[in-house]
This record gives structure tokens, sequence and C-alpha cells, in this order.
């Protein structure tokens, strides 16, 4: 699958989890339920809280960041359940692609009445 495949797949499941369990959870809880849908249900890898290093002059350092959720190694999708999204959210899961190198990002803030309110597609050199 490509990234807009897996793109998707995930906003359909992040779209059944609000309208299940609507706003107001912890991002932790719709981490945990979107992991177990994509690995379970879809059968699609997922890595959760994996470290994504920053690379200072030729050093690997170990402390860089973590990801909430790397899909099939070409999406990162980024859990918030908070009040509002600050551009400092983009940047970061920007800064994640660039890092990593994927392509795709996926910002999702649950804590929306309408969920596509609370979503932001982050591209990184994607054709």
């Amino acid at each position: 699958m490509n990234e807009n495949e897996l793109c998707t797949i995930i906003l359909d499941v992040a779209f059944d989890m609000h309208k299940t369990l609507g706003p107001g959870l912890f991002e932790s809880v719709y981490e945990e339920i979107m992991f177990y849908e994509l690995n379970h249900q879809y059968k699609i890898n997922v890595q959760r809280q994996q470290a994504i290093p920053v690379i200072w002059k030729n050093l690997k350092m170990d402390i860089g960041f973590r990801s909430d959720l790397i899909i099939d190694n070409k999406v990162i999708v980024e859990l918030k359940s908070a009040e509002t999204l600050s551009p400092i959210h983009a940047k970061q899961l920007l800064t994640y692609l660039k890092l990593t190198g994927l392509k795709l990002g996926l910002l999702i803030n649950f804590n929306e009445a309408l969920l596509k309110d609370g979503i932001k597609r982050i591209v990184n050199n994607l054709h």
C-alpha cells in the first residue's frame, strides 16, 4: 500500500473511533485503540512510541523524539486530545518526517466535536 491508501484506512479508523468513543479521552487511549485496529483488524505493521533519533554532526543522538504511531514505515500519526491544535504540533510532525525521511504525517486531534476539524495532513516531499 502507498501512503495515500494507508491514510484512507487510518482516517476510517479514526472516524470510527471518534463516532464510537467521542472526544475527551486521553491520547493514550486513542493510541492503544488505533494500534489495535490497524494491527489486528487490517494486519498493517504499526510501531508505537518509536524513538526518532537526531543526527548531529554525524553523531546519532538516541534521545531525540518519540512518535505516537508509525504505520507500515510510511506514515507517521501523531494523536492529540487537546483543546486546540497549536502550530507547533504541525511543525513537530514535519520535523519527525524530515528526521525519518518519511513523506506523510497525520496530526489527529480527537478533542473536537467534528473530527474532520481536528485533522491535519503534513507532507514532506510527497509526490
